[in-house]
């Protein structure tokens, strides 16, 4: 992903340059900046944002001289550059907090002064600081701010930046369609610009959108050009990218031999480049690895590795501290805000004042303006007060939030990993079925149960936090919905073959074209098959029918399970509700599912309905507009 070659030198993206030997006269003889002219210090910063995590160090000194150069010629641009370079030296350190402090400081400074150039940077660094930490989400956001103001100012290879980065988020955010719209937007815009544009970053993402659809020949093409070029380069941070890039890849083809020379490859890069983040991202492609090779053991090291390494980069009390940096800051331009506005407020009163005083000169009409002006400032003094309450319980209720964010992250991030841990070691045991006896294979397959039950619940918890801060953004594109219901039965067949049901599909059509989001309504269509499976008993049968309703596309999932009773219907969609049938053989329910399916057709502008009957079955129909 693009990152700190964005807008401070927007003609030559992406081109690596060694140290130039003005940093060396710099920091050898000793001359002053007030010798010298203020382009000297955008030139040495413009080749400090290009020295990456490998060179920590010189990032910091180069800060430091162009803080002091700035100060000698009164060079409030410097200011910022040195601002920005010891926020990038305190994230290369894993100093997030810092960072932020720093980019912020940025933000707010280039907002002040009305500088768009360096506004977007700063709200570039942050983006792609929120994807250091694992939160695409917010790093989104940032990128599309920082998108408007590059359309804005019409900079075609900015524009193009912003794209690429916007589509590396979406590969992020598992939406290969919706990054590959972008980065062929990118694509096309970037037509006809030459050298002028760094092809690199695109490429990578393109072959990531392009991996994630699992079309593996295509992605190897981009993964494979982009290795070729940086080898010829010696761009070794960028080479990096590429080789964990292509190991993947032959670990999809099942070419082992040539997954592990790369994955080696990429591993000695990050410990060359002392990346603990880099290192990181290699184990955890390296626990894949053992992971399709039936290496249990060596997996589960590997992925151990990983999570020790992740875990000291981003701890809880970090990523708390970040959002309540983050919260002040708005806060404060709220704060400002409020200020400019009691200032308008009290102009106005001054002038009003001045006319009180003529209308009394003249008489009983004078009073009566003065008895009344006593009366507003007697009235605005309790909206002040009232208004300074409200200040405090919005910052209380920010702090809360934060608070509460921070627990939603460490849930996220955190329990995830000790249930991948007790995945790992139910497939080690699976491995080995012929040495278990009957009773320990009851015990295998409950732990996977449960284990499956943990992650689904936090699953669950996280989509009604994102429904409730409405942190999700639909990604509508055309599809066929057929395909995505066969997936969605594949994933369930297995839990529906453990129970002996049989799940019947039919579709009348050969294509079923529709206008929806793929990834909401995957969410949806697994939440009512997951329950039909967890309500209908042993032996029996699910039917799931596809119909085409002119304008209209019908989906029904009947089964033939124990029903609801009428009394409960009402309750149905309620979150946390839990109704009196009990799952057939004492499957874990959060009471979220159903709420949150009614949530997602809500926003896809859908309808869900139920019939029921004690014992007698379920049948939901889901009704899309196409």
């Amino acid at each position: 992903m693009n990152r700190h070659f964005l807008y401070f030198h927007s003609v030559q993206v992406g081109v690596k340059k060694i140290i130039a030997p003005l940093l060396f006269i710099i920091l050898f003889t000793g001359v002053s900046f007030a010798q010298k002219d203020t382009i000297e210090i955008t030139k040495l910063f413009d080749r400090a944002l290009d020295y990456g995590d490998a060179k920590i160090d010189s990032i910091k000194i180069v800060a430091d001289l162009i803080e002091k150069g700035s100060i000698e010629l009164d060079f409030q641009n410097g200011h910022l550059f040195a601002r920005r370079l010891k926020g990038i030296h305190a994230e290369y350190l894993g100093d997030y907090n810092n960072a932020i402090s720093h980019y912020l400081w940025c933000l707010e400074t280039a907002r002040k002064n009305k500088l768009e150039l360096y506004e977007a940077s700063a709200l570039s660094d942050l983006a792609y600081l929120y994807t250091e930490l694992k939160n695409p989400e917010k790093a989104k956001d940032y990128y599309i701010e920082t998108a408007k103001i590059s359309i804005k100012r019409g900079e075609v290879s900015s524009i193009v930046n912003d794209l690429v980065n916007l589509g590396a988020i979406f590969n992020q955010l598992g939406k290969p369609d919706s990054a590959l719209a972008y980065l062929n937007s990118a694509e096309a815009a970037a037509k006809g610009f030459g050298d002028q544009i760094d092809f690199t970053s695109l490429r990578n993402n393109m072959g990531n959108a392009l991996f994630q659809k699992k079309e593996w020949e295509k992605a190897l093409y981009y993964f494979r050009s982009n290795l070729k070029i940086n080898t010829e380069k010696g761009d070794t941070e960028m080479l990096w990218y590429d080789v964990l890039n292509m190991s993947d890849v032959f670990i999809e083809f099942k070419q082992f031999d040539s997954a592990k020379i790369f994955l080696d490859q990429s591993l000695n890069i990050a410990k060359e480049f002392k990346s603990l983040r880099k290192e990181a991202d290699v184990y955890q492609l390296m626990a894949k690895y053992h992971q399709r090779r039936n290496e249990y053991k060596e997996a589960l090291t590997a992925l151990q590795k990983w999570n020790s390494i992740d875990t000291s980069l981003v701890n809880a009390e970090t990523r708390a501290t970040m959002i309540q940096m983050e919260q002040r800051y708005h806060l404060k331009e709220r704060e400002n805000e409020n200020k400019l506005l009691v200032a308008q407020v009290e102009a106005g009163n001054l002038r009003t004042r001045n006319v009180a005083f003529v209308a009394v000169a003249i008489g009983f009409l004078g009073l009566i303006s003065v008895v009344y002006w006593n009366l507003i400032r007697k009235k605005n003094k309790k909206l002040e007060e009232k208004n300074e309450l409200i200040q405090e319980q919005n910052s209380r209720l920010a702090e809360l939030n934060a608070e509460k964010n921070s627990l939603i992250s460490v849930v996220s991030h955190d329990l995830n990993t000790p249930f991948s841990s007790i995945r790992m070691w139910v497939q080690l045991l699976e491995s080995d079925r012929d040495q278990l006896n009957e009773n320990q294979l009851k015990a295998v397959e409950r732990i996977k149960s449960s284990v499956d039950a943990g992650l689904n619940l936090i699953r669950n918890i996280l989509d009604v936090e994102r429904v409730q801060t409405n942190s999700y953004s639909l990604e509508l594109e055309k599809f066929d919905i057929q395909p995505l219901i066969e997936i969605v039965i594949g994933d369930h067949e297995p839990a529906a073959r453990s129970k002996q049901i049989q799940i019947h599909y039919e579709s009348t059509k050969s294509q079923l074209i529709i206008l929806s989001d793929k990834q909401m309504l995957y969410r949806a269509f697994s939440n009512l098959l997951s329950n039909a499976v967890k309500f209908t008993p042993r032996g029996k049968k699910i039917y799931i029918e596809v119909k085409d309703k002119g304008e209209n596309v019908e989906v029904r999932f009947r089964d033939e399970g124990l029903g609801i009773a009428p009394e409960e219907m009402k309750y149905l969609f309620v979150k946390y509700s839990k109704i009196s049938t009990k799952s057939t053989e004492g499957e874990a329910s959060t009471g979220l599912g159903l709420s949150i399916v009614k949530r997602i057709l809500s926003e896809l502008n859908g309808n869900i309905r139920c019939l029921s009957e004690l014992n007698n079955g379920t049948t939901f129909t889901v009704e899309l507009k196409k």
